[in-house]
């Protein structure tokens, strides 16, 4: 069950990323501005702004491993439809459907991981998955190297080899359904009996400490993956001087340290605990490699050390949190919510820092044009801190409560 949704994850994840590597050619090409270029991403998180939570709501009433396979055949007709597209609005419409099917399958997938390994090293299953989807994002960016073939042949070979990520992630939501309704059937998982009506009130009457999360989710992806995943190497190129292959393998390195460095955060989760205190010390990093990245004659493998560390250390102790403060038949409904709201942050961050660079002229004829952005990205990210630090200061004032009254 791992291994089949673990090759689902990567694959999902190399067909999101697989705009970053051909930015510049689709500016070069097609003509695409950075705003368009930000829209292919930013559209991606648009329906889920409102689709995403129905989702979450599908996955508690009809099952992770149900969901699981419809959204991977959505994801994978998206994914065609953005291969075929030689026009902009062509292209938006196969990120749209891609997006309308990807951010819930990963919410049924989180599901999954629950039901599967909830007190038998859950974080760490998590970590490891999330690991390796990180793997399929680093080869989306060293794709330009493996692939170079496809890309001397403009923008359209590589989004169609994005495509045939899409195939695997396919093939691996098929193992596992497979599996799943087998085990399923023996009552060995850990599935809470789903309720024959929704209850939207639930929603209101989360925890503080779920919105604490939600807020360090919301601002932390929308720094992270904006960046990135959509102008992160176009920066690099036009603002530091490196190639199409350099700019790649240098933001490559921010997923090859979370492939290695997730699962290890995972574990010590697991063992530890103090999920606030590791929040609130990896979305520090953040707004720290920003103000690297804004310096002048950086080396630019420190800002990318940060980021990396950052990237493997909170979403291995972020997500499997949530399942600390929500009921277990509330969960998809709560990783649904927070993907929805996280959605709505990357829509909007993608769309803006696409402003930016527009109204900065940003290129490699104007590197300072990006300086807005950098800035934009940094507070954004410096918000997401403070929410680590009111759910640390939440959990340590509970605590002391909690003494008080013993």
């Amino acid at each position: 069950m791992f291994a089949a949704t673990a090759l689902a994850m990567l694959g999902n994840y190399y067909v999101y990323d697989s705009i970053g590597p051909v930015a510049e050619l689709l500016s070069r090409q097609l003509g695409f501005t950075d705003t368009q270029i930000g829209s292919l991403n930013a559209i991606y998180s648009l329906p889920n702004v409102f689709m995403v939570l129905v989702g979450g709501v599908l996955v508690d009433r009809f099952s992770a491993r149900m969901v699981t396979l419809g959204t991977s055949a959505v994801c994978l007709l998206g994914a065609v439809l953005s291969a075929l597209g030689g026009e902009f609005t062509v292209m938006v419409i196969g990120r749209l459907l891609f997006g309308l099917g990807a951010e819930t399958f990963i919410v049924a997938v989180t599901v999954a991981l629950a039901q599967w390994f909830a007190g038998r090293y859950f974080a760490l299953f998590f970590a490891l998955s999330l690991s390796l989807a990180r793997l399929g994002s680093y080869l989306a960016d060293r794709s330009p190297t493996f692939a170079k073939p496809l890309y001397d042949q403009g923008w359209q070979p590589p989004l169609w080899l994005a495509a045939g990520f899409a195939v695997l992630t396919l093939a691996g939501a098929i193992v596992y359904w497979a599996i799943d309704r087998r085990e399923a059937a023996r009552g060995t998982l850990a599935i809470a009996k789903s309720s024959d009506r929704i209850d939207w009130g639930k929603l209101l009457r989360f925890r503080v400490e779920y919105w604490y999360i939600v807020g360090l989710c919301v601002t932390f992806y929308s720094v992270i993956f904006p960046f990135r995943s959509t102008f992160a190497i176009k920066y690099f190129q036009q603002a530091h001087g490196l190639s199409l292959e350099d700019a790649g393998r240098m933001n490559s390195y921010v997923f090859l340290a979370a492939v290695f460095a997730t699962p290890v955060f995972g574990l010590l989760v697991d063992r530890i605990g103090r999920h606030a205190l590791l929040m609130m010390l990896g979305s520090l990093l953040l707004p720290v490699s920003f103000l690297f990245l804004k310096g002048e004659h950086v080396n630019l493998w420190l800002p990318t050390t940060l980021l990396g560390v950052s990237f493997s250390l909170v979403p291995a102790v972020l997500w499997p949190a949530v399942a600390r403060y929500v009921a277990a038949e509330q969960l998809g409904t709560a990783y649904g919510l927070m993907t929805m709201l996280q959605n709505a942050g990357l829509t909007l961050a993608n769309f803006y820092a696409g402003y930016l660079n527009d109204h900065g002229s940003a290129s490699a004829a104007n590197p300072d044009g990006y300086d807005t952005m950098l800035w934009f990205f940094g507070l954004l990210s410096l918000a997401g801190f403070i929410f680590a630090v009111l759910l640390q200061r939440h959990g340590s004032s509970q605590t002391f409560h909690n003494k008080m009254v013993m």
